[in-house]
């Protein structure tokens, strides 16, 4: 299970984020339909700031084995940041 926390001046927020759900991120996202709508939603957005970038095809069957391997090392902080204004934000396996 993945922790994000953020901490802020009024709100602190705890946010558990199972491996299923990273899963099921992972398959959506990695879906054909999804990644030529997202090539088609931002084609006019680079068009007018001149930008030549196609959104490079992501291969559910490579990233697979990454985040079953994070199943293996709990504990580990993976973003540990601290703004100036005393916001923190930590990502922890």
């Amino acid at each position: 299970m993945m922790h994000v926390k953020v901490k802020a001046k009024d709100v602190r927020l705890t946010v558990p984020i199972p491996y299923a759900l990273i899963n099921i991120a992972l398959a959506i996202l990695s879906s054909k339909l999804i990644q030529q709508n997202v090539n088609k939603w931002t084609k006019e957005y680079f068009e007018r700031k001149k930008v030549d970038f196609v959104f490079p095809i992501i291969d559910k069957e490579s990233l697979k084995p990454i985040v079953n391997e994070m199943k293996n090392y709990k504990g580990l902080v993976l973003v540990d940041v601290k703004a100036k204004d005393g916001t923190e934000v930590k990502v922890r396996l």
